[in-house]
């Protein structure tokens, strides 16, 4: 694992960095220290989108970075035929109370998330929501969503670029 790269990016001043990862072991362990940076907002729910080819390691990661929640991966699949699933976590050991896995793949639009109640998760400061294939929903995501991008190099080795 190493980091490849350390940029300002404007207009908004957000700190952009990749990590080249070399396996899902790998991975595994970005998705874990990058879940123990990860504070609650004050006044909303934070949102993690990650984005990337089929294959590219956004459900290896969303498997750790729930795990480092006390979600037990086995319990966090791509949840692509039912769309969200919520998992409850211990508010006195972490900063939120539900960790929400969204796979949007199937989505065509945003408003087909609102149907499910996504501005309701949105208000709540307590619930950390991770999207695979945000791109599908973009434009309802909120501005200060973290974002995450893994891309191919070879086989076994992926760019993970934090925005």
């Amino acid at each position: 694992m190493e980091k490849t790269t350390h940029m300002w990016s404007s207009p908004n001043y957000c700190y952009t960095f990749s990590m080249i990862s070399k396996s899902p072991e790998e991975t595994k362990k970005i998705a874990h220290s990058f879940a123990k940076k990860v504070v609650s907002h004050t006044d909303r729910a934070l949102v993690v989108a990650l984005s990337g080819n089929l294959g590219s390691g956004k459900t290896t990661f969303a498997k750790a970075f729930a795990g480092a929640f006390g979600v037990h991966e086995r319990g966090v699949t791509s949840p692509t035929f039912v769309i969200m699933k919520s998992h409850s976590l211990d508010s006195k050991r972490f900063p939120f109370k539900k960790f929400i896995h969204v796979d949007a793949y199937r989505l065509e639009k945003g408003e087909e998330m609102e149907k499910l109640g996504w501005d309701r998760l949105l208000e709540d400061p307590g619930n950390i929501i991770l999207i695979e294939w945000p791109e599908n929903i973009g434009h309802i995501l909120p501005e200060n969503a973290v974002k995450i991008f893994f891309s191919h190099i070879d086989e076994n080795t992926r760019e993970i670029v934090f925005n």
